[in-house]
Formats: C-alpha cells, structure tokens, sequence
C-alpha cells in the first residue's frame, strides 16, 4: 500500500468513526447539518473587521453536531479585512436574515470600528436580530458594536486599548477577562479571546465533552514562545509598539 492509499485509509477512518459515534462527518454536505438539526450561527462581517476575531471562532462553531455558520455583509460579496489584503465571502446580506440563534459581531480597526457604530443599518439589524438570539456575541471591539446598538449591560470586555471608551461611552464596566457573560451576551476580549470565547459556547450549546472534543481537533493548546499578551502586565513602551503595529498594518 503506498503512502496516498494510507494517508486516505486514514482520513476516511476518521470520518468513520465520527459516524459511529452518531456524529456529522467533517466532509460533504453532512458537516453542514440539516434543516432544525443544529444551531444557526451567523457572523457579521463589516468593512475594516480583523480576521481572526470571526474566522477564530468560526473554526470552532463550524464542527459542532448540526451547526450552520453563515457569514452575512451588508451586502453580499467579499469584505475586506482591516489590512485590506483579505477578505472573506459574505454569503447572505443582512436584508435576507431576520433570525439567529447566535450572532457573533467581530471587532475591526479604527476605521471599521467607527464606521460600524454609526452604520444605521448594521445597528437596526442586529437589534432585529438580537430579540430572538439565544446567545448574542462579540469579539474585541466588536462589543463597541454591541454597545453603539444598545445591547450592553452592567460589565463587558472588549480590546484593552478600547477599555477606557467602553466605560466612558457606555456606562459599563470593563472586566480584564478573555471573555464575559452577562445574561445571552458574551463579549470577548482582543482576536484571539474569540478562540476561548467560541469554546464556552459550543458547551454551552453542545455540551462540554463536545466542546473539549472540538478543543483537540483542532489542537488548541497555545504555548506562546513569549509571555506578552496580557495588557496588564506589559509596558507602556510594548503597548505604544503593538498599537503602531497595529495603525501600520491598517493603513
């Protein structure tokens, strides 16, 4: 048997076994579930947003039992990312969706950031959408987002660099956390918190031995090689360099 006929031995062993176990097949049309068989998760995209703060959690959400990911523009076609060099595919316009379970609100930029909050489309939409949600989410300062549309209460968390405007824009209380529940609403800290985020949800929507199932395929064990990612605990000097990385990259 030559290397090709095992690596597929392999990956067919694989699906298989998800089969077996009474689980979707991470290929074809099963992966995608079936009408009332799973969640509805659909995630905004906007001019401007970071890729990672949809595409994070997304590749997470998208393996759970049924769950149906779209991705939905104010129109749809590809959006560009923050560094305008990406975009991803928006295949539903926010007029064709009127109902989630969860909604997910990335974060952006300043510039998608600004113009999301005082995009009076996107706002009516997710306020719309918001009413019927079992969870309503957001990644970094996609809780500005939320905020600018009225939905935050009491604590949240979004990026450090945005913790001050949180407080001061709208009323609540910044929590230092990688993510924070406050009723159906989940905010989630800078980019990567989106990851830790999506993980609360799918136990929360699918159980926490799925969830912890869904945590090793897709190997999610960091072990940064530097001890740099808290706000907290970083210099003045290190936080002036990652914001002017961050300005450079979006320019």
């Amino acid at each position: 048997m030559n290397d090709t006929q095992t690596s597929r031995r392999t990956v067919l062993g694989g699906v298989a076994a998800a089969v077996a176990l009474g689980l979707p097949a991470a290929t074809g049309t099963a992966a995608a579930g079936t009408p009332g068989s799973g969640p509805e998760i659909g995630v905004l995209l906007y001019d401007g947003f970071s890729l990672l703060d949809p595409t994070g959690p997304v590749e997470l959400l998208s393996r759970l039992p049924g769950a149906r990911v779209t991705m939905i523009g104010e129109r749809r076609g590809p959006v560009r990312t923050d560094t305008r060099r990406t975009a991803v595919f928006a295949d539903r316009a926010v007029s064709e969706v009127d109902r989630l379970d969860v909604l997910l609100v990335p974060g952006a930029g300043n510039r998608g950031t600004v113009a999301a909050m005082n995009n009076p489309v996107l706002l009516d939409w997710i306020r719309r959408i918001d009413r019927h949600t079992t969870w309503t989410t957001s990644v970094c300062t996609g809780a500005l987002v939320l905020g600018s549309a009225g939905l935050l209460r009491e604590r949240a968390t979004t990026y450090w660099a945005s913790a001050s405007y949180l407080e001061a824009t709208f009323g609540v209380e910044y929590v230092p956390e990688r993510y924070v529940r406050v009723g159906k609403v989940i905010t989630a800290a800078g980019v990567s918190a989106g990851i830790d985020m999506a993980l609360f949800l799918a136990a929360e929507l699918a159980g926490a031995e799925i969830a912890r199932a869904v945590q090793l395929a897709v190997e999610y064990d960091p072990q940064p090689p530097f001890d740099s990612g808290d706000a907290a605990a970083a210099s003045p000097q290190l936080k002036e360099l990652a914001l002017r990385l961050l300005a450079g990259s979006q320019r």
